[in-house]
């Protein structure tokens, strides 16, 4: 994962994260035109923008892998304007399923920069941990991305344009999206997360609470990368107390969300 700005403590008070939980939306991926949303927005990022993957549906501007399969998608959107502010997913590795669908992504290309004697996916039962991965967030809601809104916009349907007090808020997005695939996990029962990062990005999660180990050499894998690790106990005892109504919202949100999801896949599983 890339490293968009994060909030800090004194970034966020606690009227700021009240009007960025009434300005943006957070929405579990269930049907496929929401997850091409998803799809959407990663190719602008990581195939456009970063060039870091090549595109798996040019056509359709469409990136996705092999691990969305077994993967939980969730997007940010912002209320007034419908807009896609930014996506992120969880990846939950199946024991039963041939590789590399039964491993980590991060496994999948970087496994042997995995050092940690003891916080490795191998040592761990399968069941307890899953991956955060594919974070993004769109460029038109990026604290620096003033001076480039009427590029792109030039370039989009839309008219839109923020205000200073919409773009106070943009510094949110990160820490939100990185707290969404943790409540996931949570409510999943998973209590162990892995991440891919660039060094700079655990630095700034530390500011919101979220003190990740590091697991594993530095690779250079679009750009330098290296594996992170962090359990439920180190994450809640850490987490910033000013964001703690975001987090309890984002629980609250998905919850119901995440309960229809599970139920359809439990009925489709039924009539196969």
């Amino acid at each position: 994962m890339s490293s968009p700005r994060i909030a800090t403590n004194r970034e966020a008070p606690s009227a700021l994260l009240e009007r960025f939980i009434q300005e943006f939306k957070f929405k579990l991926c269930i049907t496929e035109q929401e997850k091409h949303k998803v799809y959407r927005l990663r190719h602008e990022v990581y195939c456009e923008e970063l060039q870091y993957e090549e595109p798996t549906d040019p056509y359709n501007k469409l990136e996705y892998d092999i691990h969305d399969q077994n993967s939980i998608h969730c997007l940010i959107e912002h209320c007034r304007t419908g807009l896609v502010a930014g996506c992120v997913r969880i990846v939950i590795p199946k024991p039963s399923s041939p590789q590399p669908l039964n491993q980590l992504p991060l496994q999948a290309y970087g496994s042997q920069s995995l050092t940690h004697p003891e916080f490795h996916p191998e040592k761990l039962a399968i069941n307890s941990y899953y991956e955060i991965s594919r974070l993004a967030v769109n460029p038109l809601f990026r604290t620096k991305a003033k001076e480039k809104e009427k590029d792109i916009l030039a370039n989009t349907s839309t008219s839109t344009f923020f205000s200073v007090e919409e773009r106070q808020l943009f510094s949110l997005l990160a820490s939100g999206l990185f707290i969404t695939g943790y409540s996931l996990g949570k409510q999943l029962g998973k209590i162990q997360v892995f991440a891919m990062m660039e060094p700079s990005l655990p630095r700034l999660l530390a500011l919101t609470g979220f003190h990740f180990t590091k697991v594993g050499e530095t690779i250079n894998f679009h750009g330098r990368r290296s594996a992170y690790y962090i359990d439920k106990q180190k994450a809640e005892s850490g987490l910033k107390k000013t964001l703690l109504p975001l987090y309890l919202h984002i629980q609250q949100t998905l919850a119901p969300q995440l309960e229809e999801m599970l139920a359809q896949e439990a009925s489709i599983s039924l009539t196969m």
